[in-house]
């Protein structure tokens, strides 16, 4: 099958769906699922080895999350637009607590040496990213949520250019300035 007919397919099922055909939810589960996986597994392959989240259960949680918003989806790309702002706000929060849970949050505390020796990890940096993204946001929401689509959803730049109506060269260039922009601002404090 090719990939557009597997758009063609996702996307008569999401309608379906979301026009309250069960059955259609029974036909997309497992190709939603697979989809979702893959763009799970992308995201965890960048983290740290010993990351307290597995790639199944963001997986399993970004699905829950998605299947509770009974949204009334328009096509593949934003079913998996959406799904890539769930996956960062998983992700953050989870990187969130680790850093809550690093400054103290309940645990022994540590001196200030052994702290020094510890590595800086990707917790932070995903923090790190999410506030800048914010910030970005605040001045231009769509260079923001092209990031968010290309990054954290994984599409391509014609399927970000369909979630947001616009051209493929628009999403080029918000992208290359995005991110020059988001380099910038992470690391200016480095």
């Amino acid at each position: 099958m090719t990939r557009l007919a597997g758009d063609k397919e996702v996307t008569g099922l999401l309608v379906a769906w979301s026009e309250g055909d069960e059955t259609a939810y029974e036909k997309l589960v497992p190709l939603v699922y697979a989809e979702l996986h893959r763009l799970a597994h992308r995201f965890m392959s960048g983290e740290r080895s010993d990351h307290t989240m597995q790639t199944t259960a963001l997986v399993n949680e970004a699905y829950l999350r998605l299947v509770d918003q009974k949204a009334r989806w328009q096509n593949r790309s934003h079913f998996f637009g959406i799904a890539a702002e769930v996956m960062r706000r998983i992700l953050v929060d989870h990187a969130r607590a680790h850093a809550y849970a690093k400054r103290g949050g309940g645990m022994q505390r540590i001196e200030l040496d052994e702290a020094v020796l510890m590595a800086r990890d990707r917790s932070a940096e995903l923090v790190a990213l999410d506030e800048a993204l914010n910030k970005l946001a605040e001045f231009d929401p769509r260079k923001s949520r092209v990031v968010e689509l290309r990054f954290f959803g994984g599409l391509s730049i014609d399927e970000a250019a369909e979630v947001l109506k616009v051209s493929p060269n628009t999403i080029k260039r918000d992208w290359s300035s995005a991110r020059a922009w988001l380099y910038r601002e992470v690391t200016a404090g480095v």
